[in-house]
């Protein structure tokens, strides 16, 4: 396994959160949601991995399983209308 992670986490000043567009998502409002969304997903993937590693499974191996599924799920919505400039 060797994704790479970024310098800055995500949502940060120096790797904030972008439209297809690029443009950069400033809304206070979902930023918290984006925020809360991912410490819930963080917090999930860190309970299953743990219950995986009592249960004796290799952690790497449950870690890419993980990337794995993550890769295959996509959004049921189509991307947001580009803006008007």
């Amino acid at each position: 396994m060797s994704a790479s992670l970024p310098a800055f986490p995500y949502g940060s000043p120096q790797n904030p959160w972008r439209a297809p567009d690029g443009s950069v998502i400033a809304c206070t409002e979902k930023l918290k949601v984006l925020r809360e969304n991912l410490a819930e997903l963080r917090q999930c993937a860190q309970d299953a991995l743990e219950d995986a590693v009592l249960m004796g499974c290799d952690e790497a191996q449950v870690k890419e399983a993980f990337i794995a599924e993550i890769t295959r799920i996509a959004s049921g919505y189509a991307p947001a209308a580009a803006k008007a400039e």
